[in-house]
């Protein structure tokens, strides 16, 4: 696929700021995956060979990804923030704030043809994704791929038909008020009670995120574009939702934590939270 020029002009606009990942809105822009272009040659000039890989490596390994994305696998280190998520063959994954996709095509390919991925973005993207979507998906290149145009809170999977949940580098976006969507984009308690309803009982919610430094306050959201860990653990517990194990591959202890995540000291090397909780059976 050629690469459009709105998916251009959302890389130069610096959508793909955030910890080289979900990338996130400076100023009036709003965040996504990274808006990152999709077009474009293919990551490797001949196809690796993926026979024997299971389905999170061979997703990584995969011919068919852009090599933008494979460009950022260093930062995003997918092929464990998958393992640790629970991603396989079959399930029903809800990916809140997709932005253009780039883990939407890893998860894709891992849940395989029996599978379902649901692609969620908040209208408040429309004006920024631009052909973002187009180019991730056309062509039927993801099948399995349901788009979701919907708020945090407005989640419309069926209750109680969601494998796993995936929010990466996103529940900050709760505080977060833009200009061009000053209602924001969904309310905080809402929206975890909204995600603890289309999980099935024995279903995941896993968050990465960047951190803020302890009594910062929600409000760093729409400041920094970081969040305490707590505040996030509060949101899910509240809404029934049981924290069973954490990682750190993701963390960087050299972050000062106070900075924007923007700062060139710190962009794409943000210290970044990764949180797994289950919904009781």
């Amino acid at each position: 696929m050629k690469l459009s020029s709105s998916v251009w002009a959302l890389a130069a606009l610096g959508l793909a700021a955030c910890g080289g990942g979900e990338g996130e809105a400076q100023a009036s822009s709003v965040p996504g995956d990274g808006m990152m272009a999709v077009g474009g040659e293919a990551a490797e000039t001949s196809a690796p060979n993926t026979s024997g890989l299971d389905p999170i490596a061979a997703s990584v390994k995969h011919p068919g990804r852009p090599a933008e994305d494979v460009e950022r696998d260093a930062s995003r280190k997918p092929g464990a923030t998958m393992r640790f998520a629970g991603i396989g063959k079959g399930i029903t994954v809800l990916e809140l704030e997709a932005g253009a996709g780039y883990y939407t095509e890893l998860i894709s390919r891992a849940v395989g043809p029996n599978g379902t991925v649901y692609m969620q973005n908040p209208p408040g993207f429309d004006g920024f994704l631009g052909n973002a979507l187009e180019d991730r998906l056309g062509d039927d290149r993801l099948p399995n791929v349901v788009t979701m145009r919907t708020n945090f809170d407005g989640l419309d999977a069926p209750a109680g038909s969601v494998d796993v949940v995936t929010w990466f580098q996103g529940p900050h976006e709760l505080w977060f008020f833009p200009e061009s969507t000053p209602e924001g984009f969904g309310d905080p308690e809402a929206t975890f009670e909204k995600i603890a309803g289309v999980l099935k009982p024995g279903g995941a919610l896993v968050v990465v995120d960047h951190r803020a430094a302890d009594g910062a306050g929600p409000a760093a959201g729409g400041t920094l574009h970081r969040i305490e860990e707590q505040v996030v653990v509060d949101l899910a517990e509240g809404a029934g939702l049981m924290l069973t194990k954490t990682s750190d591959i993701l963390a960087n202890p050299d972050d000062p934590l106070d900075v924007s995540v923007f700062d060139e000291s710190v962009r794409g090397e943000t210290d970044q939270f990764l949180l797994y909780f289950e919904k009781p059976e």
